[in-house]
């Protein structure tokens, strides 16, 4: 069968809505900030912010994310008016007006079983309530997509009219119609199929949303796109509700590297687009507090790696012989683990993107990467957090400034019968020859900690006011009871820059006093305060 494949594809993520309803996951508002940031980093046409209309931290999400400027477009997410409603008086869609976005995507009613049984109203009404609700948004300016909600299953029971549902969406003026199988239950032929006769009914662009409950997501993808399909929906680490969406992750180099359509927008290099992947699927991990997944293709720490014997020596020569693609085109990097030299190999590149120089053959080259190894094993992730690797090397090269020595800290958490909570950290500073001795209260441990460190460094470091936490993440790493290990992953503003650092112990005030350490000495060092 010849494919039809376009000449690039719009890419829309919806890990802030559809990954958000995976089991396990709740991203908080600053959360949601930062995943948008990281998106528009690596370029994504589309960014689905969230459904304004549910409730208060989507609607104020919207107001907070309108201080940056973005290139990829801002999307809001709601349902059709409801079966006894006038658009006008639908808080729902005015709520998408409120939320200030340019594009809002509607998702609405397929099949015959849904329309019946689930929102219980005529097939007839359920046309109009798609071509009401999008009618209403263009005549207050904005662009529409159209969800069109289990389509594959209602085209299955009734294709006549789910292609009709389509047509009313289309006769309304959405700027795109996304076929969506929302039960995820396709495979792959299928998907083709039906999305060729789909394609026939409707003139604007088609988009494609597959769930992944077969296992098929990203090949559905693939499979609508040789239909026609150049708009394809997903979420980083193929996160959502039960067996979570297709994983842009995979998703996107197949396409790029694997059929050879552009994606992402067109203003950004390459080596922009999907050189950042691998970092923005660690620091989704990151946020979500979930186990990475090593084999995850691409990606995944094993996705290049390499053991012993014939595969090994072979990689070495030529690494095509047992590799698809070259790892950096993802931001992933080879794995060997009978030889240093690859790992040598990142270390060197990674320190003279901080401006230190070093060789391959040097002794501190080697001290570093069997440092960062053993950090590794320990259960760190350093691949965010660049202040601890950047501290990690200064120290090794003899480069790192004496700003302070963290000499002794102690915290006290308390409560009483009524279960309010006090916390006290006290700590001793050495800055040169003075050490000062600090107790602050904080809201809670990691606060009071905090806050005495900072009210230690301010009169000899006054600029230390201006770094602020952004975020504070918790990551169960190995599981033993009361004794497993966890890594805090602390993410910082301060001068107009962003950096992060990570500590791991059994002990989760230890584990933060790492990396609040390494943070304000890596501030301190590269700023020169």
């Amino acid at each position: 069968m010849s494919n039809n494949y376009p000449s690039e594809v719009d890419v829309y993520d919806s890990t802030l809505r559809d990954g958000s309803q995976t089991t396990g996951v709740n991203f908080s508002l600053q959360d949601k900030v930062d995943i948008t940031l990281k998106l528009e980093e690596i370029g994504i046409h589309f960014i689905e912010g969230g459904m304004p209309g549910s409730n208060p931290k989507d609607m104020e999400y919207f107001r907070r994310i309108g201080d940056y400027s973005l290139e990829a477009s801002l999307v809001a997410f709601g349902a059709t008016v409801r079966k006894n409603s006038k658009p006008s008086d639908d808080p729902n869609l005015e709520a998408i007006l409120e939320s200030g976005v340019k594009v809002a995507t509607i998702f609405g009613k397929s099949w015959t079983f849904h329309v019946k049984e689930v929102i219980r109203t005529s097939v007839g009404r359920n046309l109009e309530m798609i071509a009401d609700s999008i009618q209403f948004l263009r005549d207050h300016g904005l662009d529409v997509i159209y969800d069109a909600e289990h389509f594959y299953d209602g085209y299955k029971e009734d294709p006549e009219y789910a292609l009709s549902t389509l047509e009313a969406a289309d006769g309304a003026g959405a700027t795109a119609i996304v076929l969506c199988d929302t039960n995820g239950g396709c495979l792959p032929g299928e998907i083709r199929s039906i999305t060729s006769k789909a394609l026939e009914r409707f003139s604007v662009t088609g988009g494609f949303h597959g769930h992944n409950d077969s296992g098929c997501a990203v090949a559905n993808s693939i499979a609508s796109i040789e239909a026609g399909i150049s708009h394809v929906q997903g979420t980083i680490n193929g996160l959502g509700e039960r067996c979570g969406n297709a994983d842009l992750c995979i998703l996107l180099p197949n396409l790029e590297h694997k059929l050879g359509l552009p994606t992402l927008l067109r203003n950004l290099p390459r080596e922009r687009r999907l050189g950042k992947l691998v970092e923005a699927s660690e620091y989704i991990y990151e946020l979500t507090g979930m186990r990475r997944r090593p084999h995850q293709p691409y990606v995944g720490s094993m996705a290049f790696s390499h053991k012993g014997g014939f595969h090994a020596d072979a990689v070495e020569k030529h690494p095509m012989s047992y590799e698809h693609i070259e790892p950096g085109l993802v931001g992933n990097r080879r794995s060997i683990s009978v030889s240093e030299l690859s790992g040598k190999a990142s270390i060197v590149s990674k320190a003279r993107s901080f401006g230190f120089n070093l060789e391959k053959s040097d002794e501190s080259t080697a001290r570093i990467l069997k440092r960062v190894k053993r950090l590794e094993v320990e259960g760190y992730h350093l691949l965010n957090a660049d202040a601890t690797v950047y501290i990690i090397m200064a120290e090794e090269l003899g480069l790192l400034r004496k700003s302070f020595d963290l000499v002794e800290w102690r915290t006290l958490s308390s409560s009483g019968g009524s279960g309010e909570g006090t916390a006290e950290a006290t700590v001793k500073v050495r800055m040169g020859d003075d050490v000062v001795h600090i107790i602050a209260e904080g809201d809670g441990p990691v606060n009071a900690q905090d806050n005495a460190l900072r009210k230690a460094l301010a009169p000899v470091y006054p600029d230390i006011a201006r770094v602020k936490l952004t975020n504070y993440k918790v990551t169960v790493i190995n599981m033993e009871g009361t004794a497993s290990s966890v890594e805090v992953f602390i993410e910082y503003e301060g001068n107009g820059r962003r950096w992060a650092t990570v500590g791991v112990s059994e002990n989760i005030l230890e584990a933060s006093r790492i990396a609040l350490v390494q943070g304000y000495k890596y501030f301190l060092q590269v700023t020169g305060c």
